[in-house]
């Protein structure tokens, strides 16, 4: 049985831990958290994920899960409303729609149940080094022991440890989307019932949403600029430029700035996409936002990291131990379909993608090919 690493335990992780054990690889999964991370906004799962997520047997899981939105409204900076939809919520588009939007913790945790008892989880470590060989990947960690493995999957998002240390500097591949992404949440101040508010305000804007019957808020905040510098990217200078930033709007501030500084799973990086010409290097292949991240602006970024899984996956089990032959061809049936998703975030940035664009994405892979 070949063992495989998998580092990160997020979406892509767990999904892909559960297609890997399904074929009949022994799977680690390492996670930098102390367990699956709560927090994060809301995720959608459409076209061709929507059949990797039923055939996992979590489809009515995460149907039963998802959010309730009756519809929005859109304000102007002094909180009037301008804009209002019963049919189209711009978190997730059409509100008849069979897509699923659902929290992402939600989603993570359901996969981590449904994976917990067959994979080995290492929670609370990270990977940081990695030595390909002949007949496996050494792997050093921060606090446990070395090991070795037949495989090493990099699953780390758009800030990937594995990808850095198998392809080098994030430079190389990370592309500046002209933005940046906050996402905290809040007890529900505003008062929202199952409706969602949008705001902008000049190069700001934010989206309240009420998750958890109405109780709590989940709050997307953005602003443009051009990549800050390193000083002012750590997390902490982070969280302080996005509260100066929510203080300063005119409706609503205050509180906002509030919840900011109160919120336990308080978030922001760069609106960025991840562009490689090779996802693979030696025993090593990265999913999802490692590889391929489009960005919270395509709208497919969890889409994505669920085909990507099951694809590579499938590669996997089909090559009889034949790694690079397995690799070749997961580069080669999701090449096309990753393309014209990531087209999603510069053609049509922050909206919900249309029937026609899912339409030909979907075409673009065939889950059996």
């Amino acid at each position: 049985m070949q063992t495989v690493l998998i580092s990160g335990g997020g979406i892509a992780g767990t999904a892909l831990a559960y297609w890997m054990h399904r074929h009949g690889f022994a799977v680690t999964v390492v996670e930098r958290a102390a367990g699956p991370r709560p927090g994060g906004q809301a995720v959608d799962i459409r076209g061709v994920a929507l059949d990797v997520v039923e055939r996992m047997g979590l489809l009515e899981r995460a149907r039963g899960a998802r959010t309730r939105m009756r519809g929005m409204s859109v304000l102007d900076p002094e909180g009037r409303e301008v804009e209002r939809s019963t049919e189209v919520a711009l978190s997730s588009g059409r509100l008849d729609s069979p897509d699923i939007e659902l929290l992402r913790e939600d989603l993570v945790r359901m996969a981590y149940e449904h994976t917990r008892a067959d994979v080995t989880y290492l929670f609370g470590d990270s990977v940081t080094a990695l030595a390909d060989g002949p007949t496996g990947v050494r792997v050093e960690f921060a606090h446990r022991p070395p090991a070795t493995f037949d495989l090493v999957l990099g699953a780390d998002g758009l800030r990937s440890t594995v990808r850095r240390l198998a392809f080098g500097p994030a430079e190389r591949y990370t592309h500046h989307l002209g933005s940046y992404l906050s996402v905290f949440s809040a007890d529900n101040f505003l008062g929202l019932d199952d409706w969602q508010v949008w705001l902008r305000d000049g190069e700001v804007g934010f989206v309240a949403m009420p998750v958890r019957d109405n109780t709590e808020l989940r709050i997307a905040f953005g602003f443009e600029s051009a990549p800050l510098a390193p000083e002012l990217s750590d997390p902490a200078s982070l969280r302080r430029l996005i509260i100066d930033k929510l203080a300063a709007l005119r409706w609503e501030g205050d509180r906002l700035a509030k919840a900011a500084t109160d919120a336990p799973d308080f978030y922001c990086d760069a609106m960025a996409q991840v562009r490689m010409d090779h996802w693979t290097r030696g025993r090593v292949a990265l999913v999802g936002d490692a590889g391929y991240c489009p960005s919270p602006l395509s709208g497919q970024g969890t889409s994505l990291a669920l085909v990507g899984g099951y694809v590579l996956a499938d590669c996997l089990a089909r090559a009889g131990g034949d790694h690079a032959a397995a690799y070749a061809r997961y580069e080669r049936r999701l090449r096309s379909y990753v393309t014209l998703n990531q087209a999603l975030a510069t053609e049509n940035p922050g909206q919900p993608p249309t029937e026609s664009s899912m339409t030909h994405a979907k075409g673009a892979l065939a889950l059996d090919d």
